[in-house]
């Protein structure tokens, strides 16, 4: 499918409906729940590492909210940041963020920082439509991460964060597409061998 760009463009379209229906549709019990296990992964996965600078998105249609996180790391020593588009089809700025700073919306209208100052991620979380056992992610389409993550060097740590729905065999990359280092899932966490090879399991507890 990969050779055939009309009919890859069709899968990953559909994919990504049917991906955001069945995020959107689960019972607000499993989804807390299910949020709550995810979190608590990333903070064993981030406690033990020096301070740095966190990016993290607003999370919007049903996505896992991990403002909670970030705070908690902010009062770590961490500082925290927004990707935010600014000119479309370009990389994406980080905009510094404090549960305090003012905020406004991207041209998506995705809520953004309202400031200037703009720091480089050591870390990066990324939400999670659909990813496959390579690290291959599927997001909106916009293809945002990926040039952010390629102009980026040295680029951050990338960990995609989502529910266990989102994991499938293959999202049929194409050749700009990037993929992660970790995927964490209320179910495991996931390891990326390097160069989008097959992960490896650290947890499924």
């Amino acid at each position: 499918m990969a050779d055939q760009p009309d009919q890859s463009a069709a899968f990953r379209a559909a994919l990504r409906r049917e991906k955001i229906a069945a995020r959107l549709a689960l019972p607000a019990e499993k989804h807390a729940a299910a949020s709550t296990r995810i979190l608590d992964r990333l903070t064993c996965l981030l406690q033990p590492r020096p301070p740095g600078t966190i990016g993290f998105c607003w999370p919007v249609r049903a996505e896992v909210d991990c403002r909670a996180l970030v705070v908690e790391l902010i009062g770590a020593g961490w500082q925290a940041a927004m990707p935010t588009v600014t000119t479309r089809a370009a990389p994406m700025q980080f905009r510094a963020w404090s549960p305090e700073a003012p905020m406004t919306t991207d041209p998506h209208g995705i809520p953004v920082p309202r400031t200037e100052r703009c720091v480089i991620p050591d870390v990066l979380l990324l939400p999670l439509v659909a990813c496959d056992p390579n690290g291959y992610r599927l997001g909106y389409g916009g293809g945002y991460f990926d040039r952010t993550l390629a102009e980026n060097v040295p680029r951050p740590l990338a960990i995609g964060v989502g529910f266990e729905l989102a994991i499938v065999p293959n999202i049929y990359p194409e050749p700009h597409d990037i993929p992660l280092d970790i995927i964490v899932t209320e179910a495991m966490v996931r390891m990326v061998e390097t160069g989008g090879t097959p992960c490896r399991s650290i947890s499924s507890v």
